[in-house]
């Protein structure tokens, strides 16, 4: 849970700066003046700009949040007379003056002589978000590495044309997370790019097991000698990288897939599905020290690699129309910890950002944001401030974008 005890009368906004402070926003002020000032030297001069202030900055960054809440295809549509306008916001800064920030807007304007990264230009961010996601909470002992669902609105794509969805352009990234299996809250970030289709290109990770030992390495780099539990799925799970990690005290529980999954060191045997039908819930067990393959069959084989829990441990899946199906104890925990994860999905990607600006690293940026903002209303919920003021995630995205852009009037809408 979180590290720290929030006041009662803790905002949205006090939530939200424990991940993006003030010293964070005044480094985006003067690194995005730096940037006009270089571009209009190089490009001429634009009389209509003025170095753009703290209090323009929070502004900024509140009509972007708004679109995770309102869910608008272009964050220009506050400014319209349409469905998606919002005058009570839109009187705060002026249409053009939003677009001539948005067009200057950088966390890094320049690259050092000494940078190699390709995330250069948003790596001091995501590292200061880091700390703050360490500092701000310790997370339990089960955690899981994972895809975050943060696709198209599905509204947008129900109703838009193929030739729309052409048009538009693919990520040039990947983004996975680890992640509290019991609260949601977000540990760890990792992006991977998509770097032309050498060995680390985002096409080669899709393709090879060992990039994706490569991701969950990195997720869990500030993990060891803490005995942590960590869920993966198929094309994380493998024999190497779970031994590698058990050295480190970290314990894991995977889905293997033989199509997906790094199936190097274990035995054919286990592999292949016996010729001979099997009622549900039986299942066969292979060891290796601590070591555990289960091959459990319900309407189908599926394979889990552990050395977190005993494989003669029984527990129980329970379905509605079946009743409850035994099974070894890895197996139940992975699908009640898979099942959190989906939940937590189906509840928090909603709230994602809905600008979608070409740069990469804008497009990281602002996936971060929306997952700094769900772990500010994740330990929000766990606060004494959530007993005072009940707000839905909704309510607590609108309040927070009211406080950044200044205005009075904070009582949440229903």
């Amino acid at each position: 849970g979180p590290t720290r005890k929030m006041p009662l009368t803790a905002s949205a906004m006090d939530f939200f700066q424990l991940f993006v402070p003030d010293n964070v926003l005044k480094n985006m002020v003067v690194q995005t003046n730096m940037y006009a000032k270089k571009y209009q030297e190089r490009f001429g001069s634009d009389d209509t700009w003025v170095d753009v202030t703290l209090t323009e900055m929070k502004a900024f960054l509140g009509y972007m949040i708004s679109t995770s809440i309102h869910h608008c295809e272009s964050v220009l549509s506050i400014w319209s007379s349409g469905f998606y306008s919002n005058k009570s916001i839109a009187l705060i800064m002026t249409q053009s003056r939003f677009e001539k920030i948005l067009k200057y807007f950088h966390i890094v304007a320049f690259r050092s002589s000494q940078t190699t990264h390709s995330l250069y230009k948003i790596q001091p961010f995501l590292d200061s978000l880091q700390n703050g996601f360490d500092s701000a909470f310790r997370p339990s002992q089960a955690q899981v590495l994972h895809e975050p669902l943060i696709d198209e609105d599905p509204v947008f794509i129900a109703t838009c044309t193929e030739r729309e969805l052409r048009k538009r352009k693919k990520r040039k990234f990947s983004l996975w997370v680890r992640q509290c299996s019991s609260t949601g809250f977000i540990c760890q970030i990792y992006v991977h790019l998509k770097e032309g289709s050498g060995a680390d290109g985002l096409d080669a990770l899709k393709n090879k097991p060992q990039l994706h030992s490569m991701v969950a390495k990195s997720l869990c780099q500030n993990a060891s000698g803490k005995n942590y539990i960590i869920f993966t799925g198929p094309s994380i799970t493998s024999l190497n990288l779970f031994e590698e990690f058990e050295k480190q005290e970290i314990y894991c529980c995977g889905l293997l897939s033989t199509r997906k999954s790094d199936c190097t060191g274990l035995p054919p045997s286990m592999l292949n599905n016996s010729a001979t039908p099997q009622s549900r819930g039986q299942y066969r067990i292979r060891m290796k020290g601590n070591m555990s393959l289960i091959c459990w069959y319900n309407k189908g084989h599926f394979r889990f690699l552990t050395n977190a829990y005993s494989p003669v441990q029984q527990g129980v899946i329970i379905k509605r129309k079946s009743g409850e199906i035994p099974c070894p104890l890895a197996v139940e925990a992975f699908a009640a910890h898979l099942s959190y994860i989906c939940k937590y999905d189906d509840k928090y990607s909603k709230y994602f950002i809905s600008h979608k600006p070409n740069k990469t690293w804008q497009q990281v940026f602002w996936f971060a944001i929306s997952i700094a903002i769900n772990n500010a209303y994740i330990l929000y919920k766990m606060s004494e401030a959530y007993h005072v003021t009940r707000y839905s995630r909704a309510q607590f995205g609108e309040r927070l974008v009211k406080e950044l852009l200044g205005l009075e009037d904070t009582s949440p809408t229903h």
